[in-house]
């Protein structure tokens, strides 16, 4: 069992920053690749980004390419997302999730049912 906790999430104003964290339990954080979605009001969980058991490899939804940046730390059991260049459109909760892998080259699930457990998600708002 893993239990995620998200932190770091608030408000902010356009073009400003944010860097979200998520801490896990468990002594298995590196079996697992990790995922950050997100949800706005009304609308579906989608995909942000996606990062291998051991942080080589790196996926991300075409709508954040270039702004945000995911990135783990398995001595710290954390995954962290770096999002710059904010806009209000990112507006959402930001919850991650863990999917259980076996070592191999990564498979980069995009939708939430594949992903094992989740965080209770962190709330972002960007002002405009």
């Amino acid at each position: 069992q893993v239990q995620l906790v998200e932190s770091g999430g608030g408000l902010v104003q356009a073009g400003g920053s944010l860097r979200l964290s998520c801490a896990a339990s468990g002594r298995t954080f590196s079996s697992y690749v990790m995922g950050w979605f997100r949800q706005a009001p009304g609308k579906e969980r989608e995909f942000v980004a996606a990062i291998s058991r051991n942080g080589g490899y790196r996926y991300y939804a075409d709508s954040v390419k270039g702004r945000f940046t995911i990135s783990r730390d398995n001595l710290k059991n954390t995954v962290y997302l770096q999002m710059n260049s904010l806009k209000p459109e990112d507006t959402a909760v930001y919850f991650c999730a863990a999917d259980f892998q076996r070592p191999g080259l990564p498979i980069f699930a995009v939708t939430a049912y594949e992903y094992d457990y989740w965080g209770q998600g962190t709330q972002v708002t960007v002002s405009s």
